[in-house]
């Protein structure tokens, strides 16, 4: 941009074909995200404020979150929130930035409880807490536990948890899988929810920029075919669970559906089912335990 004065306008057009030249799939959206952040306006008062100038100060911060972008920097890790289910979470890049497939898990465990009773829920490989702490917003009477082998996930998970008001009927574990709450020490659980990596390793060179280059890998592969943390997962869960208890985990892809399904059945979940995503893709193993 040359030396003259900016409004908010000028910029956002700027910026929207700037991104465009990227092939970024919502060049006007990600630019008025990026804009609004940078001023910590809304993206309404962008519009109602678009003869706004902007100063040299605001310019050079904007400019650097654009270069960002350009380099492939997922959007949530440069505004530092990430909207899923009905809440803002905050994350960086010790976690997994959340993505709309997991409200899957979201929606079948909601379900699957009473709203009017006591429920005991766990979460494995909870990351930033997104699915365990929607589901203890949505309800007040459950109590739940969230695991992960990552000190720095699990850092990011309090502060989401702190932020919702939620550490009195939160606990987080560091520890693989459901390892922190195995042996159980007290009353098994109605319901575990599991966002585990499950990308091939060998896959991990040709995923998106955004992904292989800032997500933290511990998150996104688990061994040659996907599936190391999901085969100690499995059978963790049927131990952990009740009788009639649910589990609901995600995954991805037809290639994997039918090593899972066998997994579950060997762990002794009676009724499974895969469930599709929007783009008919399998996504959700539901398993009660037999």
């Amino acid at each position: 941009m040359e030396p003259k004065t900016w409004s908010l306008m000028e910029v956002l057009r700027w910026t929207a074909g700037h991104l465009a030249e990227r092939s970024f799939d919502s060049p006007r959206l990600e630019a008025e995200m990026l804009l609004a952040h940078s001023l910590g306006l809304s993206r309404i008062e962008l519009y109602t404020m678009h003869d706004r100038p902007m100063d040299r100060a605001e310019l050079d911060a904007f400019k650097e979150l654009v270069r960002r972008r350009r380099l492939g920097e997922p959007i949530a890790y440069l505004t530092g929130r990430r909207e899923f289910w009905n809440h803002r979470f905050k994350v960086d890049r010790r976690v997994m930035v959340p993505r709309p497939e997991s409200e899957m898990l979201v929606e079948q465990a909601l379900a699957f409880g009473d709203p009017d009773q006591e429920l005991l829920l766990a979460d494995a490989c909870t990351g930033s807490g997104c699915v365990l702490l929607s589901l203890l917003a949505e309800r007040e009477k459950w109590v739940g536990v969230g695991t992960d082998l990552s000190p720095e996930a699990l850092a990011a998970a309090r502060e989401n948890r702190a932020e919702l008001g939620l550490d009195k009927r939160c606990d987080l574990r560091l520890g693989d899988g459901l390892t922190p709450v195995l042996p159980l020490k007290k009353q098994p659980f109605d319901l575990i929810t599991a966002n585990p990596p499950y990308v091939p390793d060998g896959d991990w060179a040709a995923l998106p920029p955004d992904i292989r280059d800032f997500e933290p890998r511990i998150s996104v592969t688990s061994g040659a075919d996907g599936l190391d943390v999901i085969r100690r997962l499995i059978p963790q869960a049927a131990q952990a669970l009740r009788p009639g208890g649910l589990f609901v985990m995600e995954y991805s892809g037809p290639e994997q559906s039918q090593a899972i399904l066998a997994l579950a059945s060997a762990a002794g979940f009676g009724t499974t089912e895969i469930l599709k995503d929007v783009g008919g893709i399998d996504r959700v193993l539901r398993a009660l335990r037999a």
